[in-house]
């Protein structure tokens, strides 16, 4: 039972945004015959357009300016931006190179290598619980490796490049909305000079149906939209509710790949996410549990 309109309210933000999320493959599938390189240029451009106007309609643009003026956080977020347009460009790239399923896998284990970062830069502790679901997840990995026969870069790509993103972000005094708007617009420069090369470069200037325009220039909105409602998400639920939401959308991108794509998902891929679930479950309650005995302390 949600303990007041507010926690409900919360909820349904988050689940619009692991939902968005978690379908956002056939967005990018719609689009298969781009380059992802291409794509993930409209996905800046369009981003940074989005989040502008956001901004300025909510009357944020002295915020923005103040923070895009500052050397300090000029330097931390286009490291911050580097990460996370690598993320995007990996993403892309695999779900329209036929790795559906592997990317979902990167995500499953997202949660995990952020604390496993946490330990290493932060100097938090790992409770037992957190210690069993590491073993549990490291063999996951394991047996996921010899599945695929080759080691599973792509999973481990989005799921440090995301880590890394998430650790520089929770030390960063900018906010998340105003943060992507920075990053994005610190790459738009480089993505108008990346588009325009390639067409200046082309003999024939590529022509578009509708749709591909429409989603091309939609690829800032189903970016910043998700991002958006995850932040009004996020201040109203308990972090304990959010870790579990956040499983929806790798569990919606391993049904697309499983199912609709009809990817390769044998029984050592169905092992290796189990104990990847198991391992999640034991996380999330552990943590849960640790953050309840805080709570009662004070």
């Amino acid at each position: 039972m949600w303990s007041s309109t507010r926690e409900k309210t919360g909820i349904i933000y988050a689940l619009l945004a692991y939902t968005s999320w978690g379908v956002l493959p056939l967005y990018w599938k719609a689009l298969q015959a781009i380059p992802a390189s291409q794509i993930l240029a409209h996905r800046i451009i369009w981003s940074f357009v989005y989040l502008g106007l956001f901004l300025g309609l909510k009357k944020a643009g002295r915020e923005w300016q103040r923070t895009f003026r500052q050397p300090t956080s000029r330097r931390s977020t286009l490291l911050t931006a580097m990460i996370i347009g690598s993320n995007w460009f990996i993403y892309i790239w695999a779900i329209n190179s036929g790795h559906v399923i592997e990317a979902s896998f990167g995500y499953y284990i997202n949660p995990l290598i952020s604390v496993l970062l946490g330990v290493i830069f932060l100097g938090e502790r790992l409770h037992t619980g957190q210690k069993i679901a590491f073993g549990f997840a490291l063999t996951g990995v394991v047996l996921l490796t010899g599945g695929y026969g080759r080691f599973p870069w792509i999973a481990l790509a989005l799921a440090l490049t995301f880590g890394f993103y998430g650790l520089l972000r929770k030390i960063s005094p900018v906010g998340s909305v105003i943060g992507l708007a920075t990053e994005t617009g610190l790459l738009t420069p480089l993505a108008v000079g990346f588009l325009l090369a390639i067409h200046l470069s082309s003999e024939k200037i590529p022509t578009y149906s509708p749709l591909t325009i429409t989603l091309l220039l939609g690829s800032g909105l189903v970016t910043a939209a998700p991002l958006l409602w995850f932040t009004k998400g996020v201040r109203r639920v308990p972090l304990s509710t959010i870790g579990f939401l956040q499983y929806i959308s790798p569990s919606l991108q391993l049904f697309l790949g499983a199912v609709v794509f009809q990817e390769s998902f044998t029984l050592l891929h169905l092992i290796s996410f189990i104990l990847i679930w198991i391992a999640l479950i034991i996380f999330s309650f552990s943590t849960r549990k640790k953050m309840d005995v805080r709570t009662s302390g004070n």
